[in-house]
Formats: structure tokens, C-alpha cells, sequence
């Protein structure tokens, strides 16, 4: 998934010439990206984006590629190794990077986990060390949750990642829980949990299928996304799923992905009032 770059001595070595070597580069064929980095044609923009910085693709930003749940990912995130310098802008190998930029790339100063040869992106270690450091504690659980529930790591590696990481951080470990299967639900997983709720992950009801939580053994919780549940035939089946377990004694609340993730107090409080609800005064 992550191209390998080239160096000029590898591409002479394969054969070519300088000569060609420019050719390749004024046709398109290859993309001389920086001072002896060049990467093949049709080589993804931000993986050279990444490389004309001087370093390789990490944190938020390779997560995303991978599919791993990211709560917001609106700038580059670049690795770069603490004796590398020459750092240049991600648009124009020419230009001085401007490191006081608030709009231009994140840059991460860190010795490497893994050292993934001329790959233009760092290992998923070292980009979930990095994730853990950019984000809040409630986005970063649900980063790690996503990367667990995906199989890109085995909780062996889940310890090597907390390893790696400040002593401050380590309290998270035990938060993470690969069985989430998207990031809205593990945030909601983890406003549970301050309301001290008693957290069932992924529940099977008999004739009506599973659910994303089950909340003191009474409230279902469902964390809705737009990419399955906009259709009309699928919320009328999500009603009919409702109304079964209504009638097994099951209150339900549906919660939409966006309000989970950019209107979290009013999520939180809903949940409050209901869980309380039940609650001996």
C-alpha cells in the first residue's frame, strides 16, 4: 500500500542513465520529489507530499489510508528522524519548510519503532505512537480500539505501543478494547464508563440480532452512521429491531456518528438523563 522510493544510485544501478533518468522525469514517469528521492509514476499526492518534507507519512494520516478511525485529520502528519534536517514544503521541493506554520505539516521528531527501509511511511507502531500523542485521550482509545478491531495489531503490539509511549499515557491501555467495531461506539463506550455504567460490548438478541451496547442491563445503545443506516428500507428495519426489544423490556437510543463525534455533550447528557432515570435516588 505504501510505495517504495528510490534513490538516484539505486536507479542507475537498474540500468539507466542520467540522461534517461531526466527524460523519465520531464515525461511523468518518474517524480523527483527531493534531492536524491524519486518516487514511480502515479505515486498517491500524499505520500509525496510526505517525502518532499523529508521524512515518511505517520500518525492520523497514514490511519486514515488504512482504514483506522481518526476523530479529525484536517493536516499532514510527517515522521521525520531527530539527526534529519533540509525539511522542505510539502508543495515545492525549493521552498524552506515553515515550521511555525499552524496550516503546513505536523511534524514528529521521534527515533523509529520500526524502521520500514525506503518505504515513504512509517510502521503502524510508530504512526499509533504518534496518534496516542496527537489526540485526545478519548480519540486516541478510539484509534487504538479501531486499529485492534481491524487485526493491523495484536494486543502483544498494543503493549509495545504503550511501551513506547510517556508514562502519562499508559493509564489508556486498559481503556482499549478491540471489540468496538467503529469509533463512535467507542466513544460513547468510554462516556459509559463515566457514568459508571455497567458496558456490554456487542450483544446478541435472539430473532433481532446484535447491538453496539447494552447499558446497565436495560438500555441499548446504538451508534447509527450515515453509510448504513441512510436508506429508507434500513431505518424502517432499524424501527422494527426497536420495537422487538421494547417488547423484550429494552429501551433503545440511537445516536448518529456526527453527533457522537461533534456534539459529544449533548450525547453525554442524554445518556445521563436516561441512565439516571432508572437509578435509586
Amino acid at each position: 500500500m505504501t510505495p517504495d522510493y528510490m534513490t538516484r544510485a539505486e536507479i542507475l544501478a537498474q540500468g539507466q542513465t542520467r540522461r534517461s533518468i531526466q527524460a523519465a522525469v520531464r515525461s511523468g514517469g518518474l517524480i523527483h520529489v527531493r534531492r536524491d528521492r524519486y518516487l514511480p509514476e502515479g505515486s498517491e499526492d500524499i505520500f509525496v507530499r510526505a517525502l518532499r518534507v523529508g521524512g515518511r507519512l505517520t500518525c492520523l494520516s497514514l490511519l486514515a489510508l488504512f482504514g483506522v478511525f481518526v476523530l479529525e485529520n484536517r493536516r499532514l502528519h510527517v515522521h521525520i528522524n531527530p539527526r534529519d534536517g533540509r525539511l522542505r514544503s510539502p508543495s515545492n521541493r525549493k521552498e524552506r519548510l515553515d515550521p511555525g506554520s499552524r496550516s503546513g505539516p505536523v511534524i514528529h521528531w521521534t527515533q523509529p519503532l520500526e524502521h520500514p527501509g525506503l518505504s515513504c511511511a512509517v510502521g503502524i507502531l510508530d504512526a499509533l505512537v504518534h496518534a496516542v500523542c496527537c489526540q485526545t485521550p478519548r480519540a486516541a482509545v478510539a484509534t487504538l480500539d479501531s486499529a485492534l478491531h481491524l487485526g493491523l495489531i495484536t494486543h502483544l503490539q498494543l503493549r509495545e505501543v504503550f511501551a513506547a509511549l510517556p508514562a502519562r499515557f499508559r493509564v489508556l491501555e486498559t481503556l482499549v478494547d478491540g471489540r468496538a467495531e467503529s469509533g463512535p461506539e467507542s466513544l460513547v463506550r468510554l462516556m459509559a464508563r463515566v457514568l459508571g455504567c455497567d458496558i456490554r460490548l456487542q450483544v446478541s438478541f435472539d430473532g433481532i440480532g446484535r447491538v453496539d451496547l447494552l447499558l446497565d442491563g436495560w438500555l441499548v445503545v446504538e451508534c447509527d452512521s450515515k453509510e448504513f443506516h441512510a436508506s429508507w428500507q434500513q431505518q424502517v428495519r432499524d424501527r422494527e429491531r426497536d420495537l422487538a426489544l421494547a417488547a423484550l423490556g429494552y429501551s433503545t437510543l440511537r445516536l448518529t456518528a456526527a453527533k457522537i463525534m461533534y456534539r459529544p455533550d449533548e450525547v453525554l447528557a442524554a445518556l445521563r438523563g436516561l441512565v439516571l432515570s432508572r437509578r435509586p435516588v
